[in-house]
């Protein structure tokens, strides 16, 4: 939100208010400049219908005391505490960027990378406050901000406590529950004496919501949706997302323990725990000791087991691979796994989403197997020249001339309506584009999270010309996820609608790498205006080409969207990575 600033726009004779950046239920938050020291500041004003009561006036001063005496890399500087016209004022560190909340707010879930990355900042940044002697009590997707260049930065002390509170000091009662009902511990449901394992049972709630898209206790009222904590324990989160890391879901559970002695004992461990997990690989699934109908599920149960990295292979269609993914997807949520898989591999591998199999699923594949085999006998028997392509191709979720999605969530037979009869009642379908000559038109540069620009004149560098030393790179980030950017690339846009797979040297590593395609007239300027993308996500930890899997319908652009970059010498040392592609060109 904004608005103009009220008189006077100079407050404290220092700080020229600008505009107010938000507000909540206590103070208003403004752009300001710092008159003094020339710079922008964050001014965290205390609203006037507050500020006639002392308690809450003090418990806000106290914040920017608690805060100055914080001296970390991810937690919010506070540069001045004063008072204006009998109202409290905070100036802070103004964070460009946005709040996990935000993020999560159009994100739904995040990939186990980056939920690792900002579990881990927020960790540390929890453990240096710990040793400070102060409690959070709040910590939420609200307050923690994350900068364009993947910083991760904890805020709001506004309910800090101290961990040897006085009576003389202390502004709340242990048995008044303080904090957001969705985000307390069970201590403070109980109103029990708090100390740092409060703050990562609260971490431990928001990473479940980054992984799983939702938290883990909501009822009809904030009570109960506090008291919920104290009832049961959280749904297994290896049922709502199998492919996480069996590492990281164990942590996760152990921080929503709710006898705070089974928690991680500090933030620091908590930090070197998540870093382990966002270098795991998903649980490989043993299909032999499935858990029967009955049986009830069971954290991180027999059949998930340590994660291996099988050898590369370049398996027929319709073989699965059993490679772990490395690493999850950032999107809002999980590609639905395809029910074929095209043959894969060096430089290449895509994440399988993989699930413990029941008995009915059993059954399911293997009707689907003599289904398979009786279609190869036949094929077969008619003869097929195609020889596998020595490049490697991405599964297909939406084959070429097979199943399609429709809304139901099934699966349609291309031309099953027409061999059925419509007698006529439907109107004729229009016209289908028809696939030219593939060329070429135009390559152009792809930032929608981003200022929209990405070393555009590059762009037209990856064309294929035989030349490796001609490339489009990405700007240098400190982050090898790009902070809260879903991804930057190309678009790869046609003279004519083509129906090809699209090739990619990719000169930057390790890697993760999305294809999409569009019928429309004009290239869609967002990611989710893309559609889901061609295939799984292709990822490997060396440079190498890559080829797509060929659209399903003739395209007129194609998106080559980078999800994570690799290390670059030529970038700086505080913002070391970078991707590059070149050579693209219609494969085939």
């Amino acid at each position: 939100m904004s608005a103009a600033a009220p008189p006077p726009t100079v407050i404290a004779q220092r700080y020229e208010l600008q505009r107010m950046l938000a507000q909540g239920g206590m103070a208003e938050v403004w752009l300001a400049v710092d008159l003094t020291l020339d710079r922008k500041v964050a001014v965290k004003w205390l609203k006037p219908t507050l500020a006639s009561d002392p308690v809450v006036a003090e418990r806000f001063r106290r914040e920017a005391v608690a805060a100055a005496g914080l001296n970390h890399p991810n937690i919010v500087a506070v540069h001045d505490v004063f008072e204006q016209e009998g109202r409290q004022a905070v100036v802070m560190q103004l964070v460009e960027g946005k709040s996990l909340r935000q993020l999560l707010d159009t994100q739904k879930r995040l990939s186990p990378e980056l939920t690792c990355h900002i579990g881990s900042c927020v960790a540390v940044a929890l453990d240096h406050a710990h040793q400070s002697g102060f409690v959070h009590r709040d910590v939420k997707p609200g307050n923690i901000m994350i900068t364009s260049d993947g910083r991760v930065l904890l805020t709001d002390f506004g309910i800090a406590k101290g961990l040897q509170p006085s009576a003389e000091n202390d502004l709340t009662n242990d048995n008044i529950m303080m904090g957001t009902a969705k985000y307390l511990s069970p201590e403070q449901v109980r109103g029990k004496r708090l100390d740092g394992r409060a703050d990562l049972y609260s971490l431990g709630l928001v990473l479940y919501e980054c992984l799983a898209g939702r938290v883990p206790f909501l009822g009809e009222t904030d009570a109960d949706t506090a008291l919920a904590r104290l009832q049961r324990d959280p749904t297994d989160l290896a049922q709502l997302r199998a492919t996480l890391p069996t590492e990281l879901v164990l942590v996760v559970h152990q921080l929503l323990a709710r006898n705070p002695n089974n928690r991680p004992a500090t933030g620091a461990d908590l930090s070197a725990t998540l870093k382990r997990a966002a270098n795991a690989g998903p649980p490989v699934v043993d299909p032999t000791d499935p858990p029967s109908d009955d049986e009830p599920p069971t954290l991180a149960s027999k059949w998930r087991t340590a994660p291996t990295i099988p050898s590369p292979t370049t398996s027929a269609v319709g073989t699965t691979a059993t490679g772990p993914r490395i690493p999850g997807e950032v999107a809002a949520v999980d590609p639905t796994p395809p029910t074929r898989r095209a043959p894969r591999g060096e430089p290449a591998r895509a994440l399988a989403d993989r699930r413990a199999p029941s008995a009915i699923v059993v059954g399911g594949i293997i009707a689907v197997a003599v289904v398979l085999i009786a279609v190869l006998i036949a094929s077969l028997r008619f003869g097929s020249d195609d020889a596998t392509s020595r490049t490697t191709l991405l599964p297909n979720d939406t084959p070429t001339g097979g199943a399609s999605d429709n809304p139901d969530g099934g699966n349609t037979i291309d031309g099953a309506d027409a061999a059925a009869g419509n007698d006529g009642v439907d109107d004729p379908p229009e016209p289908p584009i028809v696939a030219g000559p593939a060329s070429i038109a135009t390559i152009t540069a792809f930032d929608p999270d981003g200022d929209g620009t990405e070393n555009d004149a590059d762009a037209v560098l990856s064309t294929a010309d035989g030349d490796a030393t001609t490339f489009w790179q990405s700007v240098c980030y400190s982050d090898r996820f790009m902070g809260a950017k879903r991804g930057v690339g190309l678009v790869v846009s046609f003279d004519e609608p083509m129906q090809q797979a699209l090739s990619v040297d990719v000169q930057s590593a390790p890697y993760q790498l999305q294809f999409f395609a569009s019928a429309a007239e004009s290239a869609p300027a967002t990611i989710d205006g893309w559609g889901p993308a061609l295939s799984e996500r292709a990822f490997a930890g060396e440079p190498g080409t890559v080829v797509s899997a060929t659209p399903a319908a003739p395209a007129r652009h194609m998106l080559v969207l980078l999800n994570e970059l690799g290390s670059d010498p030529t970038c700086t040392a505080a913002n070391p990575f970078r991707g590059r592609l070149g050579e693209i060109a219609p494969a085939g």
